[in-house]
C-alpha cells in the first residue's frame, strides 16, 4: 500500500515536472514573439540603417530552440531512465 502511493506520488511529481517544462517553454516563445516585433520596430524608427534587432532576435531564437529540444525530445528521458535503474538497483 505504501508504495503505491509513493509511485504515485513520483507519477504525480514527474507530471508536475513536465507541465512547468511546458509552460516555461511557451511563455518563453511568446515572449519572444511579442519582443523581437517591438525591437525592429523600434530600430525601424530610430536608425534602419544599422539593424541591430537581428543579433537578439538570433541568440534568443537559439536558446528556445534548445529549450524546445530539452521539452519535446528523448534529452530529458534519460533522466527518468537513471532514476529507476537507480531505484531498482537500490531494491535488490
Amino acid at each position: 500500500m505504501k508504495t503505491d502511493n509513493i509511485q504515485e506520488s513520483n507519477k504525480y511529481h514527474r507530471a508536475s515536472k513536465r507541465v512547468d517544462e511546458l509552460k516555461g517553454f511557451y511563455s518563453s516563445l511568446i515572449a519572444y514573439l511579442v519582443t523581437i516585433p517591438f525591437l525592429a520596430f523600434i530600430n525601424y524608427q530610430t536608425n534602419w540603417h544599422y539593424q541591430w534587432f537581428w543579433w537578439p532576435m538570433f541568440g534568443w531564437g537559439i536558446g528556445i530552440v534548445f529549450q524546445g529540444i530539452y521539452v519535446y525530445s528523448s534529452i530529458s528521458n534519460w533522466e527518468e531512465r537513471k532514476i529507476r535503474e537507480f531505484m531498482k538497483n537500490d531494491n535488490n
